[in-house]
């Protein structure tokens, strides 16, 4: 294997792992895909009671009670003002109810208060980063799975993945040509 091109070993390596991109990517100045160590961000250390009213909270986002899901994250953020993963919970609550310009203001304000870092910050990226690609916004999309990918992030190193159109693609083939074989 030694003897082959990069393009051959690039080739080989996305039919073994079709989720890996072929030849460069759109960000290959920047090492994505190698864990990055991070400063230790402590995680939001929450009181009993404030997560009892985040679970109500989720549980009345689920049955698409969102006055009182929204009532009892104001309860909660009242307590812990500065909890990222309060912000993080309400977005997605915020995203159920079709509120995306809002749950984008939560994010952005979680993502500020964690630096991005700790499973808050990465979650926060990460949800960040999918409302995005909803809007359409791909290249703020990308600066969020980035970030997300580098503190070690596997689901945003997979969405940086399906936003390279060459991996896309090679993919496409790859499953067609699989299908195909498999009816043969």
């Amino acid at each position: 294997m030694e003897s082959l091109s990069e393009g051959d070993k690039a080739v080989l390596n996305t039919i073994f792992d079709p989720f890996q991109p072929l030849g460069p990517s759109d960000f290959s100045d920047v090492s994505v895909f190698q864990e990055i160590e991070t400063d230790v961000f402590e995680e939001d250390h929450l009181e009993p009671d404030v997560r009892d009213i985040i679970k109500k909270a989720i549980v009345c986002a689920e049955t698409k009670n969102f006055d009182e899901c929204f009532q009892l994250f104001d309860q909660a953020l009242k307590k812990a003002p500065k909890s990222p993963s309060i912000l993080n919970d309400r977005a997605q609550a915020l995203r159920l109810a079709n509120r995306h310009k809002e749950a984008l203001k939560d994010l952005h304000l979680a993502v500020e208060l964690s630096e991005g870092k700790g499973k808050a910050g990465i979650q926060a990226l990460c949800q960040r980063g999918v409302l995005y690609r909803w809007m359409e916004q791909d290249d703020m999309a990308r600066e969020d799975f980035i970030s997300a990918a580098k503190a070690g992030s596997s689901f945003a190193k997979s969405q940086l993945v399906a936003l390279n159109p060459y991996a896309a693609m090679c993919n496409a083939m790859l499953q067609k040509m699989t299908f195909q074989t498999n009816q043969l």
